[in-house]
C-alpha cells in the first residue's frame, strides 16, 4: 500500500492526473507535485469528465450538423484517442499480446513491454474499436450523452482499484513510479464515479456499474494467473474493457 507524509487531497491533484492520463495542455507542474502521483488517483474520473465533455461536444456537433451516428461516433472516438494519446488502447492491445502470447509470466511481461504490435493485439483493437463505434453511434441516435460521458468517468474510477489490489508486476514503467494508492483515494474516486453516473443517467447507472465490475474482476483475476499482478497496460486494458461494458448495457437498456 502507498505511504507518504503528503495531505490526501491537494489542488494539484486534478492537474497532475490531467498530465498522467491525457496529453492536454496543462501547466508545468512543480516537480514536488509528482510525489503525489498515486494520491491523485481520486481525480481520475475526473480527468474522464474533462476528455468525456471534449469528446461529447465533438460528438454534439456532428449530430447538429446532420452527419450520420456512425460518423459522429468515429469523430467522438477520434477526440478520446488524440486527448489521451491512445494510450489506454495501447495497453489493451500489449494486454491481449502479452496474456495471450507468452506461456511465462516473465515471456508476457516482455511480450506486453515490446514496442510492436501482435496479432491479438490487432484483433483486440479492431474487435473494441468497431464495438465502440456501434454502442456510441447507438447512443448519440438516442441523444444519450449523459451515458456517454458517464463511461468516460466509471471506466477510469476501476484503474486505481487494480492499482491497489494488484502488486505491480515488474519494477519499472508508469505504473511502477505511480504506486500504489491508498483504500481512502480509491473510495473517494469511486464514489465521485458513481454519483457522477447516477446523476447522468439515473439509477440505471448501478447495473451498468456492476457489470463493469465483474468485467474487470475478471481482467484483474486473468492478469493475476497470468503476469502476478498489474501494470500500465494492464490499467489501459481496464479503462476500455470497463468502458465497453458500462456502453453495452447503457445501449441494452434502449
Amino acid at each position: 500500500m502507498h505511504k507518504n507524509d503528503t495531505k490526501p487531497f491537494s489542488v494539484w491533484d486534478i492537474p497532475l492526473a490531467l498530465v498522467l492520463l491525457t496529453r492536454l495542455p496543462v501547466p508545468r507542474l512543480p516537480e514536488n507535485v509528482f510525489a503525489r502521483q498515486a494520491d491523485a488517483a481520486w481525480a481520475f474520473p475526473v480527468v474522464g469528465m474533462i476528455v468525456g465533455l471534449l469528446a461529447c461536444g465533438v460528438g454534439w456537433a456532428a449530430m447538429a450538423l446532420t452527419l450520420p451516428p456512425t460518423a459522429g461516433a468515429v469523430l467522438l472516438i477520434a477526440t478520446l484517442v488524440i486527448s489521451t494519446g491512445a494510450m489506454h488502447e495501447d495497453g489493451l492491445a500489449d494486454t491481449v499480446d502479452g496474456l495471450w502470447g507468452g506461456f511465462t509470466p516473465e515471456r508476457r511481461l516482455e511480450i506486453m513491454k515490446d514496442s510492436h504490435i501482435g496479432t491479438y493485439g490487432v484483433l483486440a483493437l479492431i474487435f473494441s474499436q468497431v464495438l465502440r463505434v456501434i454502442l456510441m453511434g447507438a447512443l448519440l441516435t438516442a441523444g444519450l450523452y449523459g451515458a456517454i460521458l458517464a463511461a468516460c468517468i466509471i471506466s477510469r474510477a476501476f484503474m486505481p482499484v487494480l492499482m491497489a489490489t494488484l502488486p505491480n508486476a515488474r519494477n519499472s514503467g508508469l505504473s511502477h513510479t505511480v504506486g500504489g494508492p491508498s483504500v481512502r483515494t480509491v473510495l473517494v474516486g469511486m464514489v465521485l464515479a458513481v454519483v457522477c453516473a447516477v446523476v447522468l443517467m439515473g439509477s440505471g447507472a448501478l447495473i451498468a456499474i456492476l457489470i463493469a465490475s465483474v468485467t474487470i474482476a475478471g481482467l484483474a483475476g486473468l492478469a493475476k494467473t497470468k503476469i502476478n499482478g498489474q501494470t500500465g497496460d494492464v490499467l489501459g486494458a481496464t479503462q476500455q474493457l470497463a468502458e465497453l461494458s458500462f456502453l453495452a448495457v447503457a445501449v441494452a437498456a434502449l
